[in-house]
């Protein structure tokens, strides 16, 4: 059964996932059995959609009506794989410039983002499987479209996807506190894609050490840190600042 963007039941759910409908995420029941489960937990493994497995009340809390053990959201926006986006890129004869954000979880904050993004010209948003912010009504109304304008790419391990960038000639970026050098005394004209992180714990530790450069904003109050999406503002436009008006 489909409302807007639920689904629920096993035989829709296989029927969206079997016509390519794209699920931003499902809710399965802790320890749900049978054949028809089993063929719907593999395709959407197989396709990567996140699960979060949960007890039979959440799924009642999310639905009054017979769910079968499963229950989703449909995804308004359709997924890419930052293997198909780069290519193009180059093919183009464009400088690359993506932005990743590692477990970003604040649905406003992330399309908070994806509008500045798209102003400034990102080829493209990585996020990952688990732990990202839902791309719901409340994203799309807070990036004021540009969710349906920059394409934004689900992968399942963003380590390997910076090692992809890297490997493709991409240098990686990432936001934190920890280093001495600012995003002013960084270089931003090469390739590049800038990484920001969690809104509580910033970029995480493994990212942090695979990044080719870590940069900060200077902070001059007492505050001593910005909201993300504002963060986020600050690096991308130095970036356009030193790639385009140099």
């Amino acid at each position: 059964m489909k409302n807007d963007n639920k689904i629920f039941g096993l035989h829709p759910v296989l029927e969206a996932i079997d016509s390519g409908k794209t699920i931003d995420k499902l809710f399965v029941q802790k320890g749900l059995q049978g054949e028809l489960a089993s063929e719907v937990l593999r395709k959407a493994r197989a396709l990567g959609i996140p699960m979060q497995y949960v007890p039979v009340q959440k799924l009642n809390k999310l639905t009054r009506k017979n769910h079968q053990g499963i229950f989703g959201y449909l995804s308004p926006i359709e997924f890419y794989k930052i293997d198909q986006i780069l290519p193009l890129v180059y093919e183009k004869g464009e400088n690359p410039f993506f932005l990743i954000l590692d477990r970003l979880s604040d649905v406003r904050n992330f399309g908070a983002i994806a509008r500045t993004a798209e102003c400034c010209g990102v080829h493209a948003i990585v996020v990952p499987e688990r732990g990202a912010a839902a791309i719901n009504e409340d994203a799309l109304k807070t990036s004021a479209g540009a969710l349906f304008k920059i394409p934004v790419c689900r992968e399942k391990s963003l380590k390997e996807v910076v090692s992809f960038l890297q490997l493709s000639g991409v240098s990686v970026v990432c936001a934190t506190e920890k280093t001495d050098d600012t995003i002013y005394n960084t270089d931003l004209t090469k390739p590049l894609a800038i990484v920001m992180g969690n809104e509580g714990d910033g970029v995480g530790e493994e990212l942090l050490a695979k990044a080719d450069h870590l940069a900060k904003l200077p902070m001059l109050g007492e505050i001593g840190s910005l909201n993300v999406s504002v963060a986020c503002g600050a690096f991308l436009y130095e970036a356009i600042r030193q790639r385009d008006f140099a």
